[in-house]
This record gives structure tokens, sequence and C-alpha cells, in this order.
């Protein structure tokens, strides 16, 4: 009788601990499965065609104030887009930066980013400069502006963009070629301002005015006009800022088009989150602490750019090249006409 009782007792504890090590490897299981979602919160993985050099200063900053670890690929737009849309929903990626508006428009419209809808990103950077959806938001600006030589030209003779296919600019205007995005998105641009037929007669006049073949970057072109080639072209102002730096007695200035009517063509480098981010929340706080007052010195002063919050001033070294009027028109404009853009140089005979 005894040995009886000893055995049901055996038997009911058995099934406790057996019942007992069940929750214990369930709750040890469930813990498991928590553990990489806690990890990967503070994790950030960004794809960006701006520069290592330029970008790792911020990475480092935001890193050390919020203890996010970030890893990045850095590579031109094209190919970071293509790797982008290729992977889908198995991308690692949180966050795209890239330079041109046209670029981040094209991300956007093939669906590789998402909208976000942010206070502070809407207060820190002006509606003209971001997607009116949200999915993508200018972090620095830069002007695609004139530049002349200070040896030949004088500031009185220049006025617009469309003046420089006047007959006085024959055989002086350089340009860079129009396979570049920079131009496309300045000929898209106009095209929203002026419509199409207008815009082409201007390009015609631009290239009928061309003292030589367009060049593949904007560096050659303002080394060109040093050496006598042309007098004026049309560059990226951080390309001069560049210039500038290693040179200080340059005889280049730079000339503020259009004052009296859309102003300056202006241009971003910007980002936006991935449609398929692991880590949403923290590639938006990233934005916007990037739009911040904290960091867009750090983000625009390292390619002498502008910074996109109007809180901000800019470096001195870009302050001294003068204020002027930028165009205003919704940078969306820059990849909507792109495709437009492109077929009216190709039929202008710009190359």
């Amino acid at each position: 009788m005894l040995i009886t009782v000893i055995n049901i007792n055996f038997k009911k504890e058995r099934l406790f601990m057996s019942k007992l090590l069940d929750k214990f490897m369930l709750a040890l299981l469930v813990f498991s499965m928590l553990l990489p979602a806690v990890a990967f919160a503070d994790e950030l993985v960004i794809y960006s065609a701006r520069k290592e050099h330029l970008i790792q200063p911020l990475i480092d900053a935001y890193s050390a104030e919020t203890g996010t670890e970030i890893s990045f690929i850095t590579d031109k737009a094209g190919p970071l887009l293509q790797r982008l849309k290729a992977e889908g929903k198995n991308t690692h990626a949180d966050l795209l930066i890239t330079v041109d508006a046209g670029n981040l428009w094209h991300a956007a419209s093939e669906g590789m980013l998402q909208p976000v809808s942010s206070a502070i990103l809407e207060r820190n950077i002006p509606i003209h400069l971001r997607d009116p959806a949200g999915h993508w938001f200018g972090l620095s600006e830069r002007a695609r502006t004139i530049v002349y030589s200070t040896e030949r030209v004088k500031p009185a003779e220049l006025s617009s963009y469309e003046a420089l296919g006047d007959k006085s600019w024959r055989h002086r205007l350089l340009l860079r070629t129009s396979k570049k995005v920079y131009n496309q998105s300045l000929i898209a641009m106009l095209i929203a301002e002026h419509g199409q037929a207008q815009t082409e007669q201007v390009v015609r006049s631009w290239v009928g005015n061309l003292a030589t073949s367009p060049f593949s970057n904007d560096t050659k072109l303002m080394e060109a006009i040093l050496a006598g080639q042309g007098d004026v072209g049309i560059v990226n102002t951080y390309y001069f800022g560049r210039l500038q730096k290693k040179n200080p007695e340059l005889k280049l200035a730079l000339f503020w088009p259009n004052q009296q009517t859309g102003g300056v063509h202006i241009n971003v480098s910007g980002a936006g989150v991935t449609r398929h981010a692991k880590n949403r929340s923290g590639a938006i706080r990233f934005l916007e602490w990037l739009s911040s007052e904290k960091a867009q010195n750090l983000f625009a002063d390292a390619n002498m750019e502008y910074p996109v919050n109007p809180q901000v001033k800019a470096h001195p070294a870009v302050a001294a090249w003068g204020s002027f009027k930028p165009s205003t028109q919704n940078l969306a404009d820059a990849g909507r006409l792109q495709s437009d853009a492109i077929m009216l140089m190709d039929r202008a005979g710009y190359r």
C-alpha cells in the first residue's frame, strides 16, 4: 500500500516537473526571439550616394549622442537604386541618402521609399525642398549657377540662364555634359517654369554658343575657363568652393541669375526611409536629427553646401559668395520632368 502511494506521488511530481520545464522552455524561446528585435531596434542601415568622408562625421556624432549603431554602404546613386530595387523586401537598408532631387524622385516613383509624416521635418525643411507626399526630404542645398572669368567678363554683362544664349556669348559658353543628372534637373525645372517650346529654344541657343564640346564634370569646365577656352559656364556651387579652397586667388566668380524672375536654380542632397525598412522609427529619428540645428552645419559644411534649415547659417566661406533669391519651385518637378528634359536636350543637340 505504501509503495503504491509513493509511485503515484512520483508520477505526479514528474508530470509537474515536465509541465514546468515546458513552460520554462517556452519562455526561453519567446525571450530568445525578442532579443534580436531589441538589439535591432538600436541599429540603422544606410545606403548612401554621399561619399564616406562626408557621411562618417554625421554617423559618428549621432552614434555618440544616441548610442545607435549605424552601418552604411556607399556607391553612386544608380547602382544603389538598382540594388535597393533588386533586394525588395529583403533589403537591410532603412534609409537612402542620395544627391539630386531627380534621383530621390525616381526612388520614390519606383516604390523604393515610404511616406513619412513628421512635424519636425516639416518645420525644419521648406516645402519646396521636400516631396509633397513625404517620401523624401532635402538635407543640404546647392545652387546650379553661372560661373565666369573675372578677367574677361563683367558681372553687368550677365543676367539670366536664358540670356546665355544671346549672341554676345557666341563661342564663349561652356557646359557640362547633358548626361549628368544635375543638368537634367536644371532643364526639367526650366520646363516647369517656361514650358517645352521656350525651354528648347533656350537650350538650342546655348548649344549654338558653345566654345567647345561639353565637359565630363564641373571642375574641368572651370579649369577650361581659367585656361581661356571659354568665359562663362554653369556649375554647382560646391565645385566652385572646392576649387576656391585650393586656390584662394582663383580668377573666377559666381553670378546669381534670374533675380528679377524665378530665381537661382537649386537642388539638394536628401534622404528617404526605404519602403521595407526594418527600423522605420530609427530612420525617422535620424532624419529628424539631420534636419536639426545641431546637425545641419555638420551635413552642409563638409561639402560647402547650404543648410536647408532656415534657422541655420551657411559656413562663412559659402556665405561669402553673397546672398541670392532662390527658385521656390518644388524640386519634385526635377524628377517628374526628367525624361522630358533628356529628350528635349537630345532634340536640341545638347550632348
